[in-house]
C-alpha cells in the first residue's frame, strides 16, 4: 500500500495522517497534478491518493478540489473543503495516535489562504505558516525533506518540528528569501485593471518566496496571474491563478476556468499547464475573462 499525495503543506500532513491511520508499507509517492492528469504517473492497486485528481485504479481517494469531482462511486472522501487533510482528519474519527485538531485547522486556514495582513507580511511570527512556505514541490531532490517533515508531524508538536535542525535552517533560508523576493516580484508583475500579471519566464531561476505577498503589493487587484516555465527544457508553462485574499471581489470560478485549459483547482485558486508554444494564446484568453470578472459558474 502507497501514499500518493502532492509536495505541499496540506499534501505533507495527509501523509502524516494516513501513515498515523493505514498500514503503509512503501515510501509517499510525491505526485504533481498536472502530471497525473497527463498519464505520466503510474495508480497501483492499492494506492490511496490524497489531494489530487482521482484515478480509477486507486484503493482510496481524498480530495477537496472544486474541478476534481469523478462522478464514480469510491472508496474515501470528497469534498469541496478548506484542505484535504480535514477530510482525512473527518474520514476517519478517533482511530488517530495523537491529537491532531491543531493542525488540522492550520492546515484548513493556510490552503484555503484565510491568512491575515500581518501572518503574510511577517511569517516567521507564526510557526504554521512559516513551516508550510519550506515545502515546494519543484524540486524532486526536496523529496527527503518532505518525508522528514512527514514523520516530525507524526510524532511531535509544533515546537519540537520548529526546533529540529533541517526545518530550522529551512525556515531562515524562507525569511531571508521573502526579503528579496518583494523586489523580485515587483520587477516581474504589472497591474493590467484589476488583475496583476506575475511573468517569471525570463528567469533562469524561478524565486519560491511567499506566494501570498503580491496580494499586499498589489492592493487594487482582484486576482492574480502568474507564469512561469515548468522545467528548465521550457517546453511547458505553468499559468497560476489566484483570488486576492484582501480584495475579495474575483466573481470567476478559478478552478472551472483552468479546467478549460487541462488543469483545475479550486474556486478561488487553480493551475493549468500548457505548451510553450500555446502559452501566450491560452494566457490572452484567461486573461480576457478575468478582467471581464464575470461568473463562469
Amino acid at each position: 500500500m502507497r501514499i500518493v499525495t502532492r509536495p505541499d503543506f496540506d499534501g505533507i500532513v495527509c501523509a502524516a495522517l494516513l501513515y498515523d491511520t493505514e498500514s503503509i508499507d512503501q515510501p509517499v509517492r510525491w505526485v504533481e497534478p498536472n502530471d497525473l492528469q497527463a498519464g505520466r504517473v503510474d495508480i497501483l492497486d492499492g494506492d490511496i491518493i490524497a489531494n489530487l485528481p482521482y484515478h480509477p485504479n486507486c484503493a482510496m481517494w481524498f480530495d477537496h478540489h472544486y474541478t476534481n469531482d469523478p462522478g464514480t462511486p469510491f472508496k474515501g472522501l470528497y469534498r469541496i473543503a478548506p484542505s484535504a487533510a480535514g477530510l482525512i482528519y473527518e474520514y476517519y474519527g478517533g482511530r488517530f495516535q495523537r491529537d491532531y485538531r491543531e493542525i488540522i485547522r492550520q492546515t484548513d486556514r493556510i490552503d484555503s489562504a484565510d491568512l491575515s495582513l500581518e501572518e503574510v507580511l511577517n511569517p516567521e511570527n507564526y510557526p504554521y505558516v512559516l513551516l508550510s512556505m519550506t515545502v515546494s514541490g519543484r524540486n524532486v531532490p526536496e523529496e527527503n525533506y518532505w518525508n522528514h517533515l512527514v514523520d516530525l508531524i507524526r510524532h511531535n508538536d509544533i515546537d519540537t518540528v520548529m526546533a529540529d535542525p533541517w526545518v530550522r535552517r529551512r525556515c531562515d533560508r524562507i525569511i531571508d528569501i521573502n526579503a528579496q523576493f518583494t523586489l523580485i516580484l515587483q520587477q516581474h508583475t504589472a497591474l493590467d485593471g484589476h488583475v496583476s500579471i506575475t511573468d517569471f519566464r525570463a528567469l533562469e531561476e524561478v524565486p519560491n518566496g511567499n506566494r501570498f505577498l503580491v496580494y499586499s503589493l498589489y492592493p487594487d487587484a482582484v486576482v492574480s496571474v502568474r507564469i512561469r516555465y515548468d522545467n528548465r527544457e521550457k517546453k511547458r508553462v505553468i499559468i497560476g491563478v489566484g483570488h486576492s485574499i484582501f480584495n475579495r471581489q474575483c466573481r470567476v470560478n478559478v478552478g472551472l476556468l483552468l479546467a478549460q485549459f487541462g488543469g483545475g483547482g479550486h474556486r478561488g485558486a487553480g493551475s493549468c499547464t500548457v505548451s510553450a508554444e500555446t502559452a501566450d494564446t491560452c494566457l490572452k484568453s484567461i486573461l480576457k475573462i478575468l478582467k471581464r470578472n464575470e461568473p463562469n459558474e
